[in-house]
């Protein structure tokens, strides 16, 4: 008989609270019972292939399952291959004790595994007691392949129950109850291959009244396309009041962990496709940054000249001009970079997030192009705008200055000509020559009046201040 640690006999050995709580064995492995010869028949028929299955990874296989694994050495390699595992080095001795020692370190695996061991001893593995060798290959079945089935809450035996009656409620004349008698008719096999993989099966060609074909129909295809090895032969289901459980569950476990393991494989290139795609993506993210930031230095670098040239305009007109394409370039052609800017810091932002969440590097950009690079870059640009509009307001406000200077000195100008129109011709006259003193007197005095009425020197004053503006530029 086969038992298994209770939870609370456990606690020292799994200080989490206990190792999983395994499937209550039945009694069927008794010292003093005799298995059924079918089932028995089944039994060794099932275990050995499954066995192969395994075994054939490493290279090998058995041909009788009581003596082959007489000497521990087949039995070790199983459970190394199953579990992933490294057991002791096994004893290359052929005496009996080798052989003991052997299927000990077996055996103290298994339990090391959470299942206790009830009267399957070294010495009846080693003398080939069939009962307690495939009693010893039914609990290595149930720990390995059906005890960590899982579905919907439900575990081992009940989850693999529960999981065929999933996959197989939509098919008729298939009703999974159990693992013996629900399976006799072949259809519940052929229910599931054409659940996971309907080109394999047609199905509506079936027939309920022919079981032989139907259960060959499913083991044929199962070992052709599925890789699951042929365990039991047709007849000796169908000629059975009730097949062996054991038998059966071993099989279907096969076809649940081949089609869990394509849906495993499945799901796995899946998520290797969204990691692709993220990948993808971020690359494109790396690629629009670079360009972006890119034409945006480029753009910087092109428009920081103009606005540090100086070179002063002679009209007021031009100037003016020069104003008007300055606030074009505020209005029309610097927002656009604003937005550009914004949206460059948010990608890479995004970037870094992105590679973050999914463990990557950090993005570094290339030289000259991180973020901080293109805040220096647009900082020297706002420098020279601001420059740039305080020397043209300045400008502006300096030709304004000599317009109205300009003015003032064309409106002195205008009263000079004015007052100096026919005094030439007066200045010029030399009556005083023939004059007598009472006339030069009258003449001095008209002279005298000509002095006052003469505009005074503000005209020479601006004239000296319009040609000293040029100058005081210059320096």
């Amino acid at each position: 008989m086969v038992d298994y640690h209770a939870t609370n006999n456990q606690n020292q050995q799994y200080p989490s609270g206990g190792p999983p709580t395994y499937m209550e064995q039945e009694n069927d492995w008794d010292r003093d019972l005799l298995l059924d010869p079918a089932w028995e028949k089944q039994q060794r028929k099932t275990f050995t292939a499954w066995c192969n299955s395994h075994l054939r990874k490493a290279g090998t296989q058995i041909e009788n399952i009581e003596e082959d694994f007489r000497d521990g050495l087949k039995l070790m390699l199983l459970l190394e291959v199953i579990s992933g595992e490294r057991l002791p080095k096994p004893e290359r001795g052929k005496m009996r004790v080798h052989k003991i020692n052997n299927v000990n370190k077996a055996l103290d695996f298994i339990a090391s595994k959470g299942v206790k061991l009830v009267s399957i001893g070294a010495e009846e593995i080693v003398d080939g007691n069939a009962k307690m060798t495939l009693g010893m290959i039914w609990t290595i079945i149930l720990r390995f392949a059906i005890q960590d089935i899982s579905v919907e809450e439900t575990s081992a035996k009940e989850g693999l129950l529960l999981w065929c009656q999933r996959k197989t409620a939509p098919y008729k004349n298939v009703n999974v109850q159990n693992f013996h008698i629900s399976w006799k008719d072949g259809l519940a096999f052929n229910a599931l291959i054409h659940r996971h993989r309907p080109e394999l099966i047609d199905y509506e060609k079936l027939r309920k009244d022919d079981p032989v074909t139907n259960l060959n129909n499913a083991f044929e295809v199962a070992e052709k396309y599925l890789d699951i090895p042929k365990m039991l032969d047709a007849e000796d289901i169908v000629n059975t009041a009730r097949p062996d459980e054991k038998a059966i569950m071993t099989y279907v476990s096969s076809f649940y962990h081949a089609f869990s393991g394509a849906q495993k494989a499945e799901t796995a290139a899946n998520r290797i496709c969204k990691v692709l795609a993220v990948n993808q993506e971020n690359e494109h993210l790396m690629e629009d940054y670079e360009k972006l930031a890119s034409d945006l230095l480029e753009w910087i670098r092109r428009t920081i000249p103009w606005l540090e040239n100086r070179a002063p305009e002679k009209t007021m007109a031009q100037m003016q001009q020069k104003l008007e394409d300055f606030r074009d370039y505020r209005r029309v052609h610097k927002p656009p970079k604003v937005q550009e800017k914004c949206q460059l810091e948010i990608n890479f932002n995004t970037l870094q997030t992105k590679l973050r969440l999914s463990n990557r590097p950090a993005f570094m950009p290339s030289e000259g192009r991180m973020v901080s690079d293109i805040n220096g870059a647009w900082h020297n640009l706002e420098g020279a705008e601001k420059g740039y509009e305080e020397w043209l307001l300045n400008e502006i406000r300096r030709l304004e200055r000599l317009d109205h200077l300009a003015e003032k000195f064309r409106q002195k100008a205008a009263i000079h000509e004015s007052w100096t129109d026919g005094k030439e011709a007066m200045l010029t006259q030399k009556d005083y020559e023939t004059a007598s003193l009472s006339e030069v007197k009258a003449l001095l005095k008209k002279h005298e009046a000509f002095e006052a009425s003469r505009p005074g020197p503000r005209g020479a004053d601006l004239a000296q201040e319009l040609t000293r503006e040029p100058r005081d530029r210059n320096e």
